[in-house]
Parts: C-alpha cells; structure tokens; sequence
C-alpha cells in the first residue's frame, strides 16, 4: 500500500473489483493505492469499533449506511491500537462531526493511519453486486496510482486471496500481557489472541477474571503457565483452514477438560478442533443486527458479526467428537449457518458473533456469566 495525505478530498479515486466492474468517487483518507477483500458491514454505528477490528486486517469495508463519520473519532473508542483495514469504502462522508467526544474527523484519522478510501460511490449498488457475485478482491487507486481501468485490474487480479490466509499471527500481540480485574479477583483465564477486541477482557474482567492475554504461537505448556481456571479463544482474521497450530492447543486445552470459551475465530478452531470441516462464504456476516437463535433456550438475538467464514457442522443431530458428544447450539436465523458449538460432555463451548460488542447490540453479554459458570462449577 503506497499513500500520501494531500489534498485528497478533491483527488478522484476509482475502485475496481477483481471481476472488472469499477466505480469512481473522491479520495477519502490517504491518497494512494491499496488491495484486499471487499466485503460490506451493515452497522449504521460503531463504524470506529469495525476500523480497530484486527479481524478486518486484509479488508477493504463497504459501509452500507450512507452517512459515515457522523460523530468522529475519539480516543476511548478503539478496540486495538491502530486501524487495521485495508481500505474504506464510504458513500456520503460527515463534513462535520458532531460529538462531544470526537477528538478529530475521520477522514482525518484514516489519512493519518495511512488507510486509502473512496468516498462518493453508490454504496447500495456496491453491496448488492457483492451479495450477488460474493466477496472478492479489490483495489482502491486515487492520485498518481490512477492508471487505465485494464492495468488496475489486472494488478487486482495479482492480489491474494483470502482462502487460504494464514493471518492471526499478524495481528496478535507478540508478549503476554495482564488485564487484571475489575474488584475482587475471582478467576484466572488464558487469552489466546488471534486478533482479540479490547473490549473482550475488558468483559471479562468486569466479572472478577484476571486476564492473561497470550501470542497466536503461545503453546500449551504457555497457557498453563498462568495457572488457569479457563481459556479463551478470541476473534481473528484469515482462513480457519490454516490454523493449524491453535487447533493444537486447543485440542491440548480440552484433552485436560479445563473450561474453554471461544468466539468467531475461537469458534472455529473449535470446529475444527471437534473434527468438523470450515468453508468460505459467499459474502460472510458483518454488521450490528443479525439475528441469531440460541437453541439452548430458544432466545432470539440481535448480534454483533464479522466473519467470512463458517464451520460445517450438523444442524439438527448430536455429533460423536474425539472429546464426546457435540452440538450446534447457536444458528442464524437469515441463512441457517453454524453460529455456536458445545460440548456436551466437557466445559466447552463457542459462538461465531460477538458478545463484547462495544458498540452493540448487548443481547449476548449472557455468554461471558455463562463462561464464568462453567468455571465455577469446574472450581466446586
């Protein structure tokens, strides 16, 4: 990725998809080139939360709301320490923020992150083409990286792909560190970050857990060095075929039947730790308002998604694992994909959304008590 910053609200910039169909607009944010996967999130706020969302690393987001940047960027907000899209993809940018927290525009921050986007473009007409043809790769060009529409396609159609992406190490911390918790500590757990959200320990230690956050590559004998009531499998980016190395672990995890908690990514290492299969989706679940059943009670959720990925496993029939008996305990209700897993004779269990979200909805906070009871009961 190749940027500048000057002057790019009134630089012309065109994005091109992998397929050939192109769309102009204006610069917005760095001024430059840049490639990754288009894919659309349909949250009309906490657009700052998805910009710090390590699992969009390699992405290139087509905000489906059309007024973006309304309330700017604040401090308090991120859910890591930097954006990590590849690109921004907005349809009528905010001229003006109007928050009390807004500490700067967002057109400001994503020109000082580096982040190339294209403002102006009919982000209906985007989405829909993407919900029909599915995700794929992308280019957004503005400035001097502007060539003919041949030449740029052809460059997108150098770009990887995300099948087969190995990319949580990347983006996961590279040294342990401790989030402790909030009042009287209660339990420890071991964090196994793949692309984990701020806000998830925080979650946790908001419940009296001491949080030992740990490297992609951390090892079994690491995450039983802290001594762990539980342990966690966070969200993450790229394609769940590859991790190899956190199925391992998680395998060592439930060999010892310690409590495990895993979300989007975590959930499908658990999938594949269990023996289940994972495939791509078409166009994948982002956004702030998908609805998601847990069968377990029947309960009917609007959830918090980022994820283009699933795990391939039975609806409607109790599954024989290496680690007993399996279940899909949440399914979305839009198109019937695997949303949750547990097992039915060990503490572990995993959902394919996001219960942290910051930004809301909150319907499946619930998740983090239920992780605590199955610590609890582990203790007694």
């Amino acid at each position: 990725m190749t940027t500048s910053t000057r002057g790019a609200a009134r630089t012309p910039a065109v994005l091109v998809l992998e397929d050939g169909r192109v769309f102009r607009g204006r610069a917005y944010g760095a001024v430059g080139e840049t490639f990754g996967e288009a894919v659309f999130s349909t949250g009309m706020t906490g657009y700052q939360e998805t910009l710090t969302d390590p699992s969009y690393h390699r992405q290139v987001v087509v905000m489906t709301a059309p007024h973006v940047g309304n309330t700017g960027v604040n401090d308090e907000d991120m859910e890591s320490q930097r954006i990590w899209v590849s690109g921004y993809v907005v349809r009528d940018p905010a001229r003006v923020p109007s928050s009390w927290r807004s500490r700067r525009t967002l057109d400001e921050e994503l020109a000082a992150q580096g982040v190339v986007g294209i403002s102006g473009v009919d982000t209906r007409a985007l989405t829909r083409h993407l919900r029909e043809r599915g995700a794929m790769r992308v280019g957004i060009f503005s400035g001097d990286a502007v060539q003919d529409d041949a030449a740029l396609l052809a460059r997108v159609q150098e770009a990887p792909q995300m099948k087969g992406a190995n990319l949580a190490a990347e983006v996961a911390t590279t040294e342990a560190y401790v989030v402790p918790a909030q009042g009287e500590k209660k339990f420890t757990v071991a964090a196994v970050d793949l692309g984990i959200k701020g806000m998830t320990p925080h979650r946790m230690a908001e419940r009296g857990i001491e949080v030992h956050v740990l490297p992609a590559t951390a090892s079994v004998e690491d995450v039983y060095a802290v001594n762990p009531d539980g342990v966690f499998f966070s969200n993450g980016p790229g394609d769940p075929a590859t991790a190899d190395h956190p199925v391992s672990v998680m395998q060592g995890v439930l060999e010892r039947g310690t409590p495990l908690f895993g979300i989007c990514f975590g959930n499908q290492i658990l999938g594949r730790a269990l023996g289940f299969g994972t495939y791509k989706l078409k166009y994948g679940h982002r956004g702030i308002n998908q609805p998601v059943q847990d069968r377990t009670t029947g309960k009917v959720e609007v959830t918090a998604h980022n994820h283009g990925f699933a795990v391939d496993a039975p609806l409607d029939e109790v599954a024989d694992t290496p680690f007993g008996r399996a279940e899909v305990s949440h399914v979305c209700l839009n198109d019937n994909v695997v949303e949750g897993l547990q097992l039915l004779d060990r503490p572990a269990f995993s959902v394919q959304y996001h219960p942290e979200a910051a930004a809301g909805p909150h319907d499946a906070a619930y998740l983090f008590d239920r992780f605590v009871s199955l610590m609890e009961g582990q203790r007694a």
